[in-house]
């Protein structure tokens, strides 16, 4: 059974940092797309970031330029590291892996961020 493990989240101030990572296992193919997503209270879920199996990323126009997402294939890990952190930044982040051959997206549980001002 795919699992994805979320690490990292809290409560910071602002301007600070914070890096989340998510440990995917349990899938007998590769992981393709890795991302992380996030959903503030009463609005609805929306993409962060996204890293290819080869490296490439995509990000949200809000995030851009202060937050890095990477990832470590061989771990099945996948990093963001969120600098210069805002109070809209508060969410629940949750980590995505999807699996193209076989047409499967799975979710971690989510970790709460929080940046107060």
């Amino acid at each position: 059974q795919v699992q994805l493990v979320e690490s990292g989240g809290g409560l910071v101030q602002a301007g600070e940092s914070l890096r989340l990572s998510c440990a995917a296992s349990g899938s007998i193919f590769s992981f393709n797309d890795m991302g992380w997503y996030r959903q503030a209270p009463g609005k609805q879920r929306e993409l962060v970031a996204t890293i290819t199996s080869g490296g490439s990323t995509n990000y949200a126009d809000s995030v851009k330029g202060r937050f890095t997402i990477s990832r470590d294939n061989a771990k099945n890990t996948v990093y963001l590291q969120m600098n210069s952190l805002k109070p809209e930044d508060t969410a629940v982040y949750y980590c995505n892996a999807k699996v193209v051959i076989i047409q499967r997206t799975y979710w971690g549980q989510g970790t709460q961020v929080t940046v107060s001002s």
